[in-house]
C-alpha cells in the first residue's frame, strides 16, 4: 500500500503547476509560458531530426541525449543520431529549415513546445536548434522518483549577435582540453564567439611552418600545432561558435621580436675605437620573452618594409587556419617610447606627414587591412586603433573605462557615432575578480546617450575578457565561471532582466550543471586547499575561503612584478573566488537583521560570527604542519577577535567601546595577508554602524 501512495504522490508532484521562479534557465528566454501538466521521461525517449540542417545538429542532439541520460540514469535506447528522419515517431522532434553559417547576423532563434506527449523544437537554422536543446536540458525537473519536463512554450532569440569570450593563452598557455571544455561551456550558455588571444609579450602560440623561429625562440615549447588549431576550429564549429584569432601588433611585441629583432623599433648605439677616433653605429637590439605582467616598450618598426613583409607572410599562413570572417590585430597599449627615440622612425613620420604616434599607428594598421582582406578577413582591434583615418570597415573593441581615465561607454559611443561597428569588453573583465553584479548590470547599450537606430545596430554585443597573467589551467575556470554565464545572459536576454536575487539563485544551479561539461571551477578549489593544508583536513580552510576573495583589479600583482609567468599559482588566493558564498549569505542575513531585529534574525547573524571565532585556532593548529597557511593567520585572527566582540554585543554580554570595534574592523579591511581580502568587511561595517 505504501508503494502505491508513493507513486500517487509522485504523480501529483509531477503534474503540479511549475512556476517560472522555480526554473533555472540561463540565459533567460525572451518569452516563456507555462501550462499544467508534464512530459514524463522514460528509457524510450528518442529524438528525430527533419528539415535541411548542417550535420552539426546530429552531434549536438547526440551530446544532448548523453547529457540527459547522464542526469537521469534512464539508459536511453537510442545511440547516435546520424540521419534525417530516422525515428519519425520519436518524442522529441527537431526541425531546422536550413544549415546555419558560423558568423554574425545568423538566425539563432528557436521555438520550444513541450506537450504532455511530445516535444518540438522548430528553428530556422541548426544554430537555433542547438540553443533550443540547451534550454530543454535546463527545463528538466524531478521529484523523488522520476524526471519530467513541464508543459510549456518558449520563443527565444538573442538580443546581440556578438556574445563572446576572449581567452588569453599567451601569458599562461592553456592546453587543448582547457580550450575545449570552455567551448562546451560557451555553447551551453548560448555564446557564439571565442576570441583567441594567441600572441603577446610572453609568448607566441601558433606553429609556423615557414617561420619556425617564432615557436623555437618565443614559445617556451608551449604552442598549438596547425593541426591542433584546425581541430579546435572544427570543435567550435560543431557547437555553433566562431573563432576570432588575435595576433597583437605593433605593441606587446616582445615574443615576435625575440625571433625577429631586426624589425624592432629600439635603437642601440655603440661606439668603436678609442675616445679620440671613435665612431658610433646603430646595431640590432636583442629582445627576450617577457616574464612579468604589464605594458612594455618592444614595438614593431612601422617604417621598415621588412615588418610588413613578415606580417604578410604570417597572415598568409595563419588566416587559412581560421575560416571565420574576422581577425583581431590587437593594437592596444603602444606607448611609442621606442618610436620616439628612433631617429629613422621620426624621419619617417615627417616624410609621411604623421603628426603623432597615434597617426603613425593608424598608418601601420592600414597596411594590414589589405593583407587580411586578401584572405576575406575583416580587421578588428582594441579601441586605440580608432582615429579619423582608420578604415570604417574595422571593428572597434571597446575596453577602457574609469580605471584607464575614460568615461563609461565613452569609446563605444564614439565608435558607433563615427560609423564603426563595435564590441564592448569594458565591464566584462572577469580577470579583475570583481563580483558578478558589476558584470551583470553592465549593458552594451549605453544609458543616457542618444543614438539613432543605425548607430545602435553598430553595437554588435560584448565579450567576457580573461587575461591570463594570474591564472593557470588549474585555476582559469574558477576565474571564468560562473560569472561568464551572467554576462551571457546580459548579451542574450531582454534588457529588463536584471533581478540580482533571481540571478544568484539560478547561477548556483547553472554553476553546478557546468561541471558535467568538464569545467573544474568547483572541484579544483579542493585540489588547491589540500595542497595548502598539506593533505590535512581542509574544512577550516574551506570555511575561510568562503569569506575571502582575491585582491581585485590587478592589486594582487603589485606593479606586475610580484608574480612572474613561472611563479606558483597554488596559494590561498588562487583557491578563493569572487562572490565568496558565505560572504553573500552573511550580507543577506545582516540586511534582514538590520531591517527587523528579531531574536530569530539575530541568531542567523551569530551563527556566522561563532563559526569565524573558531576558525583562527583551527587554522593555527593546521599551520603547524602546513607552512602555506601561515600568511593568512593574521587575517583570520583579526576576524576572530571582531566576531567575538560582536557576539558579546549582540548577546548583551558586554558593552564594547565604538573605538575598539572600529579598530578591529579596520584590521579586517587589511589587504596585507595572502593577497586576499575579507569579503565580509562591508557587512561587518553595517553591523557596527
Amino acid at each position: 500500500m505504501k508503494y502505491i501512495l508513493i507513486l500517487l504522490f509522485s504523480g501529483i508532484v509531477a503534474n503540479a503547476q511549475i512556476k517560472k521562479e522555480q526554473l533555472n534557465l540561463m540565459p533567460w528566454p525572451q518569452t516563456i509560458n507555462l501550462s499544467e501538466g508534464t512530459f514524463a521521461l522514460n528509457k524510450n525517449f528518442r529524438i528525430n531530426i527533419t528539415g535541411n540542417p548542417s550535420p552539426r545538429i546530429f552531434g549536438g542532439a547526440t551530446r544532448f541525449l548523453r547529457r540527459l541520460d547522464g542526469r537521469t540514469g534512464l539508459f536511453f535506447e537510442q545511440d547516435f543520431l546520424t540521419k534525417l528522419n530516422s525515428a519519425p515517431t520519436a518524442q522529441l522532434q527537431i526541425n531546422c529549415t536550413k544549415s546555419g553559417k558560423i558568423g554574425l547576423y545568423e538566425d539563432e532563434s528557436y521555438h520550444l513546445d513541450i506537450k504532455q506527449n511530445q516535444i518540438t523544437i522548430n528553428a530556422t537554422s541548426d544554430l537555433g536548434a542547438l540553443h533550443g536543446l540547451e534550454t530543454l536540458l535546463q527545463m528538466l525537473q524531478n521529484n523523488s522518483t522520476s524526471y519530467y519536463f513541464p508543459v510549456s512554450q518558449i520563443s527565444d532569440f538573442p538580443r546581440f549577435t556578438w556574445r563572446g569570450l576572449m581567452m588569453d593563452v599567451a601569458r599562461h598557455f592553456q592546453p587543448i582540453d582547457v580550450v575545449k571544455r570552455n567551448l562546451d561551456a560557451l555553447a551551453a550558455m548560448k555564446m557564439n564567439v571565442f576570441h583567441w588571444h594567441l600572441v603577446d609579450d610572453q609568448g607566441w602560440r601558433i606553429e609556423m611552418k615557414k617561420h619556425p623561429k617564432l615557436t623555437d625562440l618565443a614559445s617556451d615549447g608551449s604552442f598549438y600545432t596547425q593541426e591542433e588549431i584546425k581541430n579546435i576550429v572544427k570543435y567550435a564549429d560543431e557547437r555553433g561558435i566562431l573563432i576570432v584569432p588575435e595576433i597583437d601588433v605593433p605593441g606587446h611585441a616582445s615574443a615576435i621580436l625575440t625571433a625577429y629583432p631586426e624589425i624592432g623599433s629600439k635603437v642601440t648605439i655603440v661606439s668603436s675605437g678609442n675616445s679620440e677616433n671613435s665612431s658610433k653605429a646603430a646595431v640590432v637590439t636583442t629582445y627576450s620573452i617577457e616574464r612579468n605582467s604589464g605594458v612594455f616598450s618592444p614595438t614593431l618598426d612601422p617604417s621598415n618594409p621588412k615588418t610588413y613583409q613578415l606580417l604578410s607572410e604570417i597572415f598568409d599562413e595563419v588566416c587559412p587556419l581560421f575560416p571565420g570572417a574576422y581577425f583581431h590585430i590587437g593594437g592596444d597599449e603602444n606607448e611609442g617610447k621606442d618610436w620616439d627615440s628612433n631617429p629613422k622612425i621620426q624621419e619617417f613620420k615627417k616624410k609621411n606627414k604623421l603628426a603623432t604616434n597615434h597617426e603613425l599607428q593608424t598608418y601601420f594598421t592600414m597596411q594590414l587591412v589589405p593583407m587580411l582582406k586578401k584572405h576575406g578577413k575583416q580587421l578588428m582591434g582594441w579601441e586605440e586603433i580608432m582615429t579619423k583615418n582608420m578604415s570604417k570597415d574595422a571593428i572597434i573593441h571597446s575596453w577602457r573605462g574609469p580605471n584607464e581615465g575614460v568615461g563609461v561607454g565613452e569609446s563605444l559611443t564614439a565608435a558607433v557615432k563615427n560609423g564603426y561597428k563595435t564590441v564592448l569588453s569594458n565591464g566584462y573583465y572577469v580577470d579583475l575578480v570583481l563580483g558578478v553584479e558589476s558584470h551583470y548590470l553592465n549593458d552594451p547599450m549605453p544609458k543616457n546617450v542618444s543614438l539613432t537606430a543605425e548607430e545602435k545596430a553598430r553595437i554588435l554585443g560584448g565579450e567576457a575578457t580573461m587575461w591570463s597573467e594570474l591564472v593557470t589551467p588549474t585555476t582559469i575556470d574558477s576565474r571564468l565561471w560562473p560569472r561568464t554565464a551572467a554576462i551571457a545572459e546580459r548579451l542574450w536576454s531582454a534588457e529588463d532582466i536584471t533581478d540580482m536575487n533571481s540571478l544568484r539563485k539560478r547561477l548556483a544551479v547553472v554553476s553546478f550543471r557546468l561541471e558535467e561539461l568538464g569545467l573544474t571551477h568547483i572541484k579544483n578549489r579542493d585540489v588547491l586547499l589540500r595542497n595548502i593544508a598539506n593533505n590535512q583536513n581542509i574544512t577550516a580552510l574551506a570555511d575561510f575561503s568562503n569569506i575571502c576573495e582575491p585582491l581585485k583589479v590587478y592589486t594582487r600583482n603589485k606593479g606586475g612584478v610580484e608574480y612572474q609567468t613561472y611563479s606558483p599559482f597554488t596559494l590561498f588566493a588562487d583557491a578563493c573566488v569572487p562572490d565568496a558564498s558565505d560572504a553573500v549569505a552573511f550580507n543577506a542575513v545582516v540586511n534582514e537583521y538590520l531591517a527587523n531585529k528579531t531574536s530569530e534574525n539575530k541568531a542567523k547573524v551569530t551563527v556566522f560570527l561563532n563559526k569565524w571565532i573558531g576558525l583562527s585556532p583551527s587554522l593555527i593548529s593546521l599551520s603547524a604542519n602546513a607552512p602555506l597557511i601561515q600568511p593568512i593567520l593574521p587575517l583570520a585572527k583579526n576576524l576572530s577577535d571582531l566576531s567575538q566582540q560582536l557576539v558579546n554585543v549582540l548577546d548583551n554580554k558586554a558593552t564594547v567601546a565604538p573605538a575598539i570595534l572600529n579598530d578591529l574592523l579596520s584590521k579586517c579591511n587589511s589587504k596585507d595577508y595572502g593577497d586576499v581580502e575579507l569579503a565580509v568587511y562591508g557587512s561587518l561595517k553595517k553591523l557596527i554602524e
